[in-house]
């Protein structure tokens, strides 16, 4: 009976080793796509940690900038992609229509871009003692009347917008539209060198009560320690934006302008990880955030001056009922255990 109990333990224990072990049995990392902006950097490390802590697997990272990053997962180089607009990266769409990515369905929904101010320039802020200095702005065809109120200090006769950082899809599409719009007889584009930078240039502005007209999107911490307003621009249709991005990749003048679309942030794989490593996918299919606590949670992030491994830590604890349903039970145990 001893000898029968031992065995049904050592059974007990290699099938709990091979349960840890998963399915994943690549002689490497699991490598994801380190974009440049913030959410889909957290949702990089919620992933890795789960996958490290959760199955037992090793994760790595390769950072870089949206085009390139997704040609290398195009190459083979990157195995997952956490959060890819189809409408917002140009090659994404005839990847997936050829099936040299799957898609392994959203992180998020609800992606917002485009030029905003803050609210109090449109209606003011009694609380804090700010008046409305561009009453009436809503609509992209508003701003040749509200330059004066943007007024860049460099260029006094012209209106500023804070316009992108060069290199990112982002701001060759503000690009070519700025320009359809006849925008470059009342603003200039100003371009900030980082990320970082344009969100500072908002903060800053916001926090002092004065003008800001920039480019920026949702999610993002930001929008969650601001109030913004986005202007709203002609009506998004595929063809409009068609020709928006085919302009814009190819440095082109635009025949037609339009609002971004409101995209679904997908998940993406190469096909080869995908079959290969069927719980990993069985994870990233539960795994979706709204976009408030995306939100709330990099707004947490930029408050406490962490990086986005550990707001990832407070965003797996503060959300346990959250990440918890995305794994099997034993998975979301170990978690908790490592959270300790």
């Amino acid at each position: 009976d001893d000898a029968t109990d031992a065995t049904d333990d050592a059974t007990d224990d290699a099938a709990d080793d091979a349960e840890v072990a998963g399915t994943w049995h690549g002689d490497r990392p699991i490598i994801f796509g380190d974009y440049n902006w913030d959410s889909i950097l957290l949702f990089n490390r919620l992933a890795q940690f789960i996958l490290e802590e959760g199955y037992g697997y090793e994760t790595s990272t390769i950072p870089g900038e949206t085009i390139p990053l997704f040609q290398a997962q195009l190459d083979g180089e990157i195995d997952l992609s956490m959060e890819i607009g189809e409408q917002q990266v140009a090659p994404y769409t005839p990847a997936l229509d050829a099936g040299d990515v799957v898609s392994l369905g959203a992180s998020l929904d609800d992606v917002v871009q485009g030029w905003w101010v803050p609210t109090y320039m449109i209606e003011g802020d009694e609380e804090r003692g700010i008046e409305a200095t561009a009453p009436g702005l809503e609509h992209v065809d508003d701003l040749p009347d509200h330059w004066e109120a943007f007024q860049d200090p460099e260029d006094p006769e012209k209106g500023r917008i804070y316009d992108g950082v060069p290199g990112w899809e982002g701001e060759r599409v503000q690009e070519v539209k700025f320009y359809y719009y006849g925008l470059d007889e009342y603003y200039n584009r100003f371009l900030p060198g980082s990320g970082a930078a344009l969100d500072t240039s908002l903060i800053t502005a916001y926090e002092r009560g004065e003008p800001w007209l920039g480019y920026t999107w949702v999610p993002t911490w930001v929008a969650g320690q601001v109030e913004i307003t986005l202007l709203e621009e002609p009506e998004y249709s595929d063809e409009c934006w068609d020709e928006v991005q085919e302009a814009a990749m190819e440095g082109r003048a635009t025949e037609m302008a339009c609002a971004w679309p409101v995209v679904t942030g997908d998940i993406v794989s190469t096909p080869e990880f995908a079959e290969e490593a069927p719980d990993v996918v069985a994870f990233l299919e539960e795994f979706y955030v709204d976009i408030d606590v995306v939100n709330e949670s990099l707004a947490h992030m930029a408050e406490t001056d962490v990086d986005h491994d550990e707001a990832a830590l407070w965003f797996l604890e503060e959300y346990e009922d959250l990440w918890s349903d995305w794994v099997p039970e034993d998975v979301a145990d170990r978690v908790r255990d490592a959270l300790q």
